[in-house]
């Protein structure tokens, strides 16, 4: 028989963290640009040993995933410009030189804020280089759409620090 604990069987207040309760801090990149950060996640390799007549497996190489920021893109300052410097660090267009790997890669960190503004959690992005850029589309049909950039980052890691 179940033995029952006072602390679980009564509610116990608590507050979610949510969606729209974030910052992100990137550098060249003003905070109030940021419109969106997608899921931060992972994948953990699996490693297939062949045992007599079943299959075995232990953990293989685990990997970072893909990041997709979006930011508006105001007149001044410029959201194209800013992510632009950060590209033409990694490939610059007119020369065709690519940049150092020290340079390219950048720290962002993810302040998920609670409902006073406090930081109740933080993500810090390690290594992060720009793998996919999209500047939008323009449209005469649109009237009351904001203008928004649309990039990928590739972390080398995570580290969630609370």
């Amino acid at each position: 028989m179940a033995i029952l604990d006072a602390n679980e069987s009564f509610f116990t207040a608590f507050e979610p963290k949510q969606k729209n309760r974030f910052m992100l801090y990137c550098d060249g990149i003003p905070a109030f640009m940021i419109k969106g950060v997608g899921a931060i996640s992972f994948t953990n390799g699996a490693v297939e040993l062949n045992h007599i007549n079943v299959n075995r497996y232990v953990k293989g190489k685990t990997k970072w995933n893909t990041i997709q920021l979006t930011i508006f893109d105001p007149i001044t300052p410029s959201g194209a410009q800013s992510v632009m410097e950060w590209m033409r660090i990694h490939h610059e267009s007119v020369t065709g030189r690519d940049g150092y790997r020290k340079k390219k890669k950048k720290d962002l960190t993810v302040n998920v804020l609670g409902p006073v503004n406090d930081i109740v959690s933080e993500w810090i992005l390690k290594g992060c280089l720009i793998t996919e850029g999209n500047f939008g589309d323009y449209n005469w049909d649109t009237v009351d759409a904001a203008q928004e950039i649309q990039f990928t980052v590739q972390p080398d890691y995570c580290i969630l620090n609370y």
